[in-house]
């Protein structure tokens, strides 16, 4: 086998992932290097930009800097949704003023600062008197005062410009429209064609979004591929979260258009809420939207949005996400820098450990849960530097980290699929490797995985939970601690 080098295989000193848009600031390959070796550990490509020739360049380069750093990295493809929006204006835009009365209609003529065309008919049906209308990302609020087939004419509480194509928010009512427009189900196609390793699924209402997503990402056998990451932006999600988290593979929280449709105080209550119901299920969790977002334009972000990028990571959460940020901003490796330098400092302060299981994550009663709960005790207890976990879907990962260990995770897995999800895991370093077939090859491959990828040197011990038989999901019934030599990095083959 080809010679490694070690220096690009060390871990990044945080558990916290992060992940980073992409865009027109960063598609070259030459930029998503730097971007790699300033701290991302995942890849956003946003659906709703971009043709899929564009898209299709920025995964190839990102599996290149794969095959260049010898790192499964994650691609998460985030499909558009159902974007509810206005029609056209006369002059292209209209003034509607404060406490003036506007009208939504289905007449299909530019409107004006009294009308606009809405073309959704199924608003019209479901919208009631009382609720509320927002417009261009809230700020312009409405309220409904009285509902017909044709026309729902509302008072606007804030007025201001509205011009074409402006997005329509409906925070009080449930909108029967599926989660998967024909435009995001093109995207997903192309996306399980390239090979993605998650589907952002944007506007989730109900479960059933989920399944319908899911079938699709189906392969021509029927078999399962890639992961699927739902976005909570909408209250509708709020109120069936539980049911939402058990459909999905990870969760997003989504805090653009949440905080549209909610009250601004109501979010970072509802933030720790979906943090913690998504961690007690030990699926990856994702803190999104605005977290660093005057680094679009300065170098430096305000004391705030390093506030809040701290408080996910006191939190728990699996991973914190960059939009525009890296996507467009004048400062992309820049903001990486910053949050990679904001996860490290505050993993590294003495209150982190008890922050970040002031959760309570009690085990399942079967033997895989109470094996990983060990792997915890293990690192409180004794000096150990890493948990190797030999996993083939992925799953004793997911149970390790779910308890927030007090050292890193290194994940060997024969599969390349499991490895990149793992990269959004907390506190996960994926490594893709043959697999093992005994005792005696588990201990030698997890240690001298553990001397190559930074995790050990001579002298160190290190905690290794598998399962016998190996080679077989959802085995997972070993745990052993093991005291590692430096010349056991001789000789290895794979």
């Amino acid at each position: 086998m080809e010679t490694l080098d070690t220096r690009k295989l060390g871990p990044r000193g945080r558990k916290v992932k992060i992940l980073a848009t992409t865009g027109p600031a960063c598609s070259d390959i030459d930029m998503l290097r730097r971007l790699f070796q300033a701290g991302a550990d995942a890849f956003r490509v946003n659906m709703s930009h971009g043709e899929h020739a564009m898209h299709a360049r920025t995964i190839a380069n990102i599996r290149q800097l794969e095959k260049e750093f010898y790192r499964p990295i994650a691609i998460l493809a985030d499909l558009q949704g159902p974007k509810l929006r206005v029609g056209t204006f006369k002059d292209g835009r209209a003034i509607i003023p404060h406490g003036g009365t506007f009208t939504f209609d289905r007449v299909g003529e530019p409107g004006d600062e009294t009308r606009v065309e809405l073309p959704h008919p199924e608003i019209f049906h479901v919208v009631e008197e009382g609720q509320r209308l927002l417009v261009n990302d809230g700020k312009i609020r409405l309220k409904v005062k009285s509902v017909s087939n044709g026309e729902i004419v509302c008072k606007a509480e804030v007025g201001g410009v509205i011009s074409d194509r402006k997005g329509v928010n409906v925070p009080d009512a449930e909108i029967p429209i599926p989660a998967l427009t024909e435009k995001d189900k093109r995207d997903l196609a192309f996306a399980m064609e390239q090979g993605v390793d998650w589907i952002g699924l944007s506007f989730v209402q109900r479960p059933d979004d989920l399944i319908e997503a899911r079938k699709l990402m189906e392969g021509p056998d029927g078999e399962r591929r890639g992961a699927l990451c739902a976005k909570i932006e909408k209250p509708q999600a709020v109120r069936r979260l539980d049911e939402i988290i058990a459909q999905a593979d990870g969760i997003m929280v989504a805090r653009g258009d949440l905080g549209v449709e909610l009250e601004p105080q109501e979010v970072p209550p509802l933030q720790k809420k979906i943090v913690n119901a998504t961690r007690l299920t030990g699926k990856p969790v994702i803190v999104a939207t605005q977290m660093l977002e005057s680094m679009i334009e300065s170098p430096a972000p305000t004391r705030a949005e390093v506030s809040d990028v701290a408080n996910a990571v006191y939190d728990g959460a699996d991973c914190v996400m960059l939009s525009a940020e890296t996507a467009a901003g004048d400062w992309p490796e820049e903001a990486v820098l910053m949050m990679d330098a904001i996860g490290r400092q505050v993993e590294k302060d003495d209150a982190y450990k008890q922050r970040v299981r002031m959760l309570d994550t009690p085990p399942d009663p079967t033997l895989a849960d109470a094996l990983s709960h060990a792997c915890m005790t293990i690192a409180d207890t004794v000096n150990i530097s890493a948990i190797a976990v030999f996993t083939f879907s992925g799953s004793s990962a997911r149970r390790v980290a779910r308890e927030r260990p007090a050292v890193p995770l290194m994940v060997l897995t024969p599969s390349m699929e499991v490895a990149r999800r793992v990269a959004l895991l907390w506190g996960g370093h994926p490594v893709a490797t043959k697999d093992i077939g005994s005792f005696e090859e588990m201990i030698a491959k997890g240690k001298r995985m553990a001397l190559r990828h930074g995790f050990a040197e001579e002298g160190t011990r290190l905690a290794m939970l598998a399962g016998v038989p190996f080679g077989q999901a959802g085995a997972t019934n070993l745990v052993h601690v093991v005291n590692v030599q430096g010349d056991e990095l001789e000789n290895y083959e794979g």
